[in-house]
């Protein structure tokens, strides 16, 4: 039997990467620093995974898995020595502190298996194999071949998983809702060994295009439709309910329409728009999945970092403006957003987004397109300056903001 080595039996961990390796014959070794689930991994030996859509639940029974904790750190490098390949979905902090223990495996691997390591990263994070291939230099001999003994592979991940009740947590730390979408788009060229065969594998040869498809189409939609539902109806609580109007669904679709055909003219060859718009209307219907119960202020809230340049709204804006197409859906969808005001169940936003709002009120918007956005005042110029000249004529903003920044004409200059 072959063996995954998994870093994170999370959500993602266990729903997605872990279930299509177990289902197509792998021996799935979890690896994470929660030692119940650890736990609870080798007593049972398999876990239940519940298909939550519009439809009545399926459960799948997820077999052949265990778990080692992540500070026993001989036994994860054994385990990483004689796998076949490994995988990673533990967040950015998460890949910081594992990156010493891979460093060292891949070390091991060469010096006893001889052959190289291949590590699947599920991590929804632009240029991850960058990131990680940086910090294992770092870890490694400043002579070592790493490039020659490791295959770091980038993935667009598309899995939405389902807020789960704590009494179902509390009743089976094992347990896992997911959606029904299993498909596992990775880059085709980064492997190092054979790219397993395993079913809902979707190799590309052009990962970029497809971590971008993700990020201006799929974020940039759930984007659009937390900032458009949130200003159509304040006291929506779920995604669902607000793609429930007609109104934001179609606008919602014209914005992701918008984006989609910048995707197609940055990457010609690799997207068609009839393809997209089959992909667009297929994340509709996923986004309206009640059984999701996906929250506005979950999909909305992060500002900082969702209206960052490079992030889901302003990267297709840019190019958009860039390459001179047409970009005002995407416009309104990041004034909306920078009107975002949704509060968690408990009546409260995060400290970033009170930041964000505070600073705009404050400083105003070119303060925070060169501070918080990431925009550079010199190199920027024509994008502040479209930016500046669209959002002043958003009514939604306008009134939203009041009269404080025409007074000061802040949204006139830079």
């Amino acid at each position: 039997m072959k063996k995954l080595v998994l870093f994170g039996a999370g959500k993602i961990g266990r729903s997605f990467v872990g279930q299509l390796f177990a289902q197509s014959g792998y021996e799935v070794v979890f690896i994470d620093i929660d030692e119940m689930v650890i736990t609870e991994l080798n007593a049972k030996r398999q876990y239940k995974v519940v298909i939550k859509s519009n439809s009545p639940d399926q459960v799948l029974l997820v077999k052949n898995v265990r778990g080692v904790l992540g500070t026993q750190k001989d036994k994860v490098v054994s385990e990483l020595v004689s796998c076949d390949l490994a995988a990673v979905s533990v967040g950015q902090r998460g890949l910081m502190a594992i990156n010493p223990i891979l460093a060292r495996a891949i070390t091991e691997r060469k010096r006893i298996a001889g052959n190289p390591l291949d590590i699947i990263i599920a991590e929804n994070m632009r240029n991850a194999d960058e990131f990680i291939f940086n910090e294992l230099s770092q870890n490694v001999e400043n002579d070592f071949p790493l490039k020659d003994w490791v295959g770091l592979v980038e993935t667009s991940i598309g899995k939405m998983v389902p807020i789960m009740p704590d009494e179902e947590v509390q009743r089976d730390p094992l347990l896992v809702y997911a959606e029904p979408y299993n498909t596992l788009i990775l880059d085709k060229k980064a492997f190092k060994n054979p790219i397993p065969e395993v079913e809902g594998v979707a190799p590309k040869d052009n990962i970029k295009a497809w971590v971008d498809r993700k990020s201006y189409i799929h974020n940039f939609g759930h984007a659009a439709t937390a900032y458009a539902g949130h200003l159509a109806s304040t006291d929506a609580v779920y995604l669902s309910e607000v793609l429930e109007s007609k109104a934001v669904k179609k606008f919602v679709r014209s914005a992701m329409l918008q984006s989609a055909n910048i995707l197609v003219q940055k990457y010609r060859g690799e997207f068609t728009i009839e393809d997209l718009t089959l992909h667009i209307d297929d994340l509709l219907h996923r986004f309206s999945n009640r059984a999701l119960r996906d929250t506005v202020f979950r999909v909305g809230c992060d500002l900082q970092r969702k209206l960052h340049r490079n992030d889901r709204v302003l990267s297709p804006l840019l190019d958009g403006i860039r390459m001179n197409l047409p970009e005002n859906k995407i416009m309104q969808v990041f004034a909306y957003g920078l009107c975002f005001g949704q509060k968690d169940e408990n009546g409260n936003r995060i400290a970033g987004d009170k930041h964000f709002s505070k600073m705009l009120y404050t400083k105003g918007l070119p303060w925070v397109l060169t501070n918080i956005c990431g925009l550079k005042r010199d190199e920027d110029t024509q994008y502040i300056q479209r930016i500046l000249a669209a959002q002043w004529s958003l009514s939604p903003l306008k009134l939203t903001l009041g009269n404080r920044f025409a007074k000061n004409n802040r949204f006139q200059h830079a």
